[in-house]
């Protein structure tokens, strides 16, 4: 699938979340801090939805310390909450490292032809969000994971929780700590996320190029040289060919933050396109929610994204939004 076929038309939506929903949890990646996982249940039972853990949250890093138990299970995981009618939506318990083992062990034949329901993480979840969108057309949210920790969690959730339960609070976003590199407006279809993953994904059949799109890239503790490593690698391999716009969110503890600004400016800035960094999505303190796959106008000089369709499908309807791009 390229989000460019048909500009700025959101992919497929999942149905807004409601009280009462299950809500399925698991890691398609690294081991949760199970501390911190027991938190964020807590918040999701005290936000009115249903948590449903499933065994790769429990897992503690036997195959690979850095692995939430071998990739098969954390695939079959995946595929069952994808398949399961009675699970509403999916929360990543953490991210870490893995989620591409598990998408190289997903057999997608059995999770085709679903309806559409919501997705949330980020950082190495990345992967799998890019996956949904272009291998089932669906749209999902960059948003924090069930086992965050820290003192902007609360606001992080607060954020999550609106998009998920109240989207059609969540159209316009404001980022007044951005910077615009580059001015002007943009109409796209919103995609990406963590950079090293989706530059991981390049030449895999779970990549999705980002033309016609309005693309997030953020990442965490990359040198300097690393990120301008892999924006070459972006701009080489024809990914970026066609962006409509660039939000660049948080790279924390990448380096100086000027020096970090000149090369997105460098390697971004010519491609004539509306861009701005630093926005609060991604590593490191408060982050906004995220909607992926959503058509919107990102206005570079007033820092704000606009959605044209509220993230997810509003109301007490059961009927998800199946027009994909």
């Amino acid at each position: 699938m390229s989000i460019g076929e048909t500009p700025a038309r959101s992919l497929a939506r999942p149905r807004a979340l409601r009280l009462g929903d299950r809500v399925a949890v698991l890691s398609a990646s690294s081991p949760a801090d199970q501390a911190d996982l027991s938190v964020g249940l807590e918040a999701l039972r005290f936000a009115g939805l249903e948590p449903v853990l499933y065994p790769s949250a429990h897992e503690r890093g036997g195959t690979r310390h850095y692995l939430a138990g071998d990739d098969k299970l954390r695939a079959a995981d995946l595929s069952a909450a994808l398949a399961d009618p009675a699970v509403s939506g999916i929360a990543f318990a953490t991210g870490g490292f893995g989620a591409q083992r598990t998408l190289a062990a997903m057999d997608w034949n059995e999770v085709a032809d679903l309806r559409p329901k919501v997705l949330v993480g980020y950082s190495d979840v990345t992967a799998i969000l890019e996956a949904v969108a272009a291998r089932l057309g669906w749209a999902s949210v960059h948003g924090p994971m069930v086992a965050s920790s820290g003192e902007a969690t609360h606001y992080s959730f607060g954020s999550l929780l609106r998009t998920l339960l109240h989207p059609e609070m969540a159209m316009t976003t404001h980022y007044p700590q951005a910077v615009a590199l580059r001015g002007g407006t943009a109409r796209g279809v919103t995609l990406g996320g963590n950079l090293t993953m989706l530059t991981s994904s390049l030449a895999t059949d779970t990549s999705l190029p980002a033309r016609g799109g309005i693309l997030l890239i953020e990442d965490k503790q990359e040198e300097q040289y690393r990120i301008d490593r892999m924006l070459t690698q972006l701009r080489r391999s024809g990914y970026l060919d066609g962006v409509a716009g660039i939000i660049c969110g948080t790279f924390t503890r990448c380096g100086e933050p000027d020096q970090i600004q000149e090369v997105l400016a460098e390697r971004l800035g010519d491609l004539g396109v509306p861009l701005i960094a630093w926005a609060d999505v991604g590593h490191g303190g408060r982050q906004q929610a995220f909607p992926i796959g959503i058509a919107a106008e990102l206005d570079a000089d007033a820092r704000t994204l606009r959605l044209l369709d509220p993230p997810l499908v509003p109301g007490d309807s059961d009927a998800s939004d199946h027009g994909a791009a």
